[in-house]
């Protein structure tokens, strides 16, 4: 059987790719997730917005830190996260506010205070 060049090159670049897409699938630095994001009140804006938040708090706070953030929430007032920096477990982060839901200002709130976790754990 011969194999011409054109082939080998072919084959060559088929198993590249396909190891470029399995470290791809299993990078798991720098995500967030929110469980249950359906109860957050309307007012917060979502669960798109609470990741949002973390993730520019993160990139200001602990600039090339590698993170994830799993965010669940309990009720419409109350949070806890679990954060993993530079593969490292950190302790749950519970937030709640007692006299209403979370808002905007909440949120910001609490992704600066994550930020500041994940900042002091990614220091040497």
């Amino acid at each position: 059987m011969r194999v011409g060049i054109g082939t080998f090159a072919a084959a060559a670049a088929f198993l590249a790719l396909l190891a470029s897409s399995d470290a791809e699938a299993t990078d798991t630095s720098n995500q967030c997730s929110v469980v249950a994001g359906e109860k957050l009140a309307a007012t917060s804006a979502g669960a798109a917005l609470l990741c949002s938040e973390v993730e520019r708090a993160i990139a200001s706070a602990a600039p090339g830190a590698s993170y994830r953030v799993q965010i669940k929430v309990l009720s419409p007032s109350r949070l806890v996260a679990i954060l993993v920096v530079n593969g490292r477990t950190l302790p749950e982060q519970h937030f709640a506010i007692t006299d209403r839901e979370l808002n905007r200002g909440a949120i910001e709130r609490f992704a600066h205070l994550l930020a500041l976790e994940v900042a002091k754990a990614a220091k040497p």
